[in-house]
């Protein structure tokens, strides 16, 4: 095993005290209760012995846990948190690296005259000139708008309407006082890792997933539990066996037109999953960016609607296909959850700005974006059927998402995503490599391609070069 450094042995050691203490607070090990071997421990959180070891010992000194001779370590009955041993130590430990990652941003941000890496709407298929003719309006409806705040919960006239469609749509009973707004979904994920993530936290999360939610969670030092989804949705044995075995805090899942597979967990798989979260106290943050992206058939109800017991955390963003610019998720969970948002919301930011919660929410309510939704469906529709028969021939593998924005392809063994990146990018064609949306970063033979950011004509275009750079990769491996 590679030895640590002295500050990387004070940082390991003071997480895993911290990881001990956390389990004793939230009641997973009560009072008595006899707790993992040193050794046992030590390889589940990956450490040295000796670094185990050490927190048991400083989490006695604590009065949290007691020694039995022979036996082992066991919870204290009258075991308290209390001051942090480590707030007043130089050596405390920092909470993540200080080391920031975006994966899928630093791909964006290169150059590329066919940019099927963005998962975006294309900005001609938006009502630009109605949304230019209705600012106007709005700020007579709200002249002094612009001079003054929101909460950090987010403007109570956008929230009573957002819960009024969402309780219309579902049938299920939504309070304004149970949202907050924030600044698109990606900000509500950051916020409730900050509040619900500590380091060596075990957290569940899709293989593949989302890869800005990766880099989110592992800044807040998660240890993940990959969880495979496929077209019949996940495998909830195996869901139960880590609910039960690892205690996760919290399951982050996109259930609905899966980014990037596509795929759609069926209405059964969805109440399963709830009724675990709520048998083993996990979290289930729901990330639902696509639901009215649908061809055909609306996708299943989320699994905010089976809830009863407050388990599930509904992130419903309209970033994606109402009015990008304006980034507005409504965030809806239990009244803790949404009171710890409100707390972070203001301290990250004191709240989403009011002018583009007020222009949202106007737009939000017109005929005109009822009419918007159904003919951006047809044309997203149209651009991955043109996609899909460009891509005919290849011998690459995907399964026809019936939402959404994405295909997920399967490539041949011989070629690898990340290499054939840089092939297309000196064809002025990007992607995203597939190893970037595994928490494992192994899945080398996928890649993501969007059909929603370029036209028709761009994309037959894109993806003539693409497979001409994949025929240059397998050229040069021969």
């Amino acid at each position: 095993m590679k030895t640590l450094s002295a500050d990387s042995q004070s940082d390991k050691y003071a997480q895993a005290y911290h990881y001990i203490a956390d389990r004793i607070d939230r009641g997973e090990w009560g009072a008595h209760d006899k707790l993992p071997s040193v050794r046992i421990l030590a390889q589940e959180l990956g450490m040295h012995r000796l670094t185990v070891f050490r927190a048991y010992q400083m989490l006695k000194q604590n009065g949290i846990v007691y020694v039995k001779e022979k036996s082992g370590y066991y919870v204290s009955p009258s075991a308290k948190q209390g001051a942090d041993p480590f707030e007043t130590q130089a050596n405390r430990p920092v909470p993540s690296s200080n080391r920031l990652s975006n994966s899928m941003a630093s791909i964006q941000q290169k150059t590329a005259d066919y940019q099927l890496s963005q998962a975006l709407i294309d900005p001609n298929l938006l009502p630009n000139a109605y949304l230019s003719e209705y600012v106007k309006r709005v700020f007579d409806l709200y002249p002094k708008m612009i001079g003054t705040y929101s909460t950090p919960q987010g403007d109570q006239e956008l929230r009573e309407s957002l819960c009024t469609h969402i309780s219309r749509q579902f049938g299920i009973p939504v309070t304004a006082e149970a949202m907050t707004i924030t600044t698109g979904a990606q900000q509500a994920i950051d916020l409730l890792a900050r509040i619900f993530v500590r380091p060596l936290d075990a957290v569940l999360i899709e293989r593949p997933t989302y890869s800005a939610a990766i880099d989110i969670f592992r800044q807040h030092g998660a240890r993940f539990l990959p969880v495979e989804i496929g077209p019949d949705g996940y495998d909830l044995e195996r869901v139960q066996e880590l609910m039960e075995r690892c205690r996760p805090k919290l399951f982050y899942l996109n259930p609905t037109f899966h980014n990037p597979t596509g795929f759609t967990v069926p209405a059964a798989n969805r109440k399963r999953l709830v009724e675990l979260a709520e048998r083993y106290r996990c979290l289930l943050i729901e990330d639902d960016v696509f639901h009215d992206m649908y061809f055909g058939q609306p996708p299943p109800p989320p699994l905010y609607a089976y809830d009863t017991e407050g388990w599930v955390v509904y992130l419903r963003s309209f970033s994606k296909y109402v009015a990008p610019g304006l980034r507005i998720c409504g965030v809806i969970g239990s009244k803790a959850v949404t009171e710890q948002l409100a707390i972070a919301k203001a301290l990250a930011d004191n709240g989403t700005p009011l002018v583009n919660q007020k222009l949202f929410l106007h737009y939000f309510q017109s005929e005109r974006m009822i009419q918007h939704i159904e003919k951006l469906r047809t044309a997203l529709q149209l651009r991955r059927d043109v996609m899909e028969a460009e891509l005919a021939g290849t011998g690459w593998q995907w399964s026809s998402p019936n939402g959404g924005l994405n295909l997920w392809i399967r490539l041949p063994d011989s070629l690898d995503g990340s290499r054939l990146l840089e092939e297309s990018l000196r064809q002025s064609v990007s992607f995203v490599p597939g190893e970037i949306c595994d928490p494992l970063g192994q899945m080398k033979s996928f890649i993501r391609l969007s059909f929603s950011y370029m036209n028709e004509i761009h994309i037959k275009e894109g993806i003539r070069r693409l497979r001409e750079a994949a025929s240059k990769g397998m050229d040069s491996d021969r």
